[in-house]
């Protein structure tokens, strides 16, 4: 394989941790908790008022943590999507690993490039989850729901050109109770400066993102 230099546009690619930042995954893990007020003892109550008052027990979380990412995609899936990648993945650092965990994959194959991102994000409670999910959704347009994938799912792809170099890029986020996983897979051919079709970035996408949920689910509790 003969060198050439890569585009501008591409060469923040090779780098995880610009992407992980340009992706925005800073999302708000939930201000610190307030101090506890010190406690103060009940007034009395009758055992009928008791009995009748309402529970404020918080319902218990399906998701509890984030699950391996680099474990979530299947080998074969990774050399499939990422030809000449190594299958296990460079995971990025987080500030909270236990509720937010990225791994990904890059590879130069000849003049082709391929880089996939699997990211995993535990929040609160599912309607947390549900407004970040929203949130996601609320500035892209173009894409579709994925049917059957999580509580609720949606794919959408976009393609980009800089130094007349075409990129295209999908990205697939799932809500699966009070969890999200986002999967972002992209492309360009350095020789044509083409990118690859949009059924393969988004074939891709789905794919990636379908063993990135399983995984989450066999680590359910």
């Amino acid at each position: 394989m003969r060198s050439f230099p890569l585009p501008i546009a591409l060469t923040a690619r090779l780098s995880p941790v610009v992407v992980l930042a340009a992706a925005g995954w800073a999302l708000s893990s939930g201000s610190s908790p307030e101090p506890q007020a010190a406690e103060k003892k009940p007034p009395e109550t009758t055992a009928s008022q008791s009995a009748s008052a309402p529970s404020t027990t918080a319902a218990p979380k399906t998701y509890t943590a984030a699950p391996a990412p680099c474990g979530s995609v299947a080998e074969k899936t990774v050399k499939s999507l990422v030809p000449g990648a190594k299958t296990a993945g460079k995971e990025i650092k987080s500030t909270d690993s236990e509720l937010r965990r990225t791994c990904s994959w890059n590879a130069l194959d000849g003049y082709e490039y391929r880089w996939l991102d699997v990211s995993f994000e535990v929040l609160q409670s599912d309607d947390a989850a549900e407004k970040s999910y929203q949130g996601r959704l609320k500035d892209r347009s173009g894409g579709g729901a994925v049917p059957g994938l999580g509580d609720a799912a949606y794919s959408v792809v976009d393609l980009s050109t800089e130094d007349k170099q075409q990129t295209r890029e999908g990205v697939v986020v799932v809500r699966a109770s009070n969890a999200l996983v986002v999967v972002t897979y992209n492309g360009s051919d350095f020789e044509s400066k083409k990118a690859p079709s949009t059924d393969e970035i988004n074939k891709g996408a789905i794919k990636a993102a379908k063993e990135a949920v399983a995984a989450l689910l066999a680590g359910k509790g």
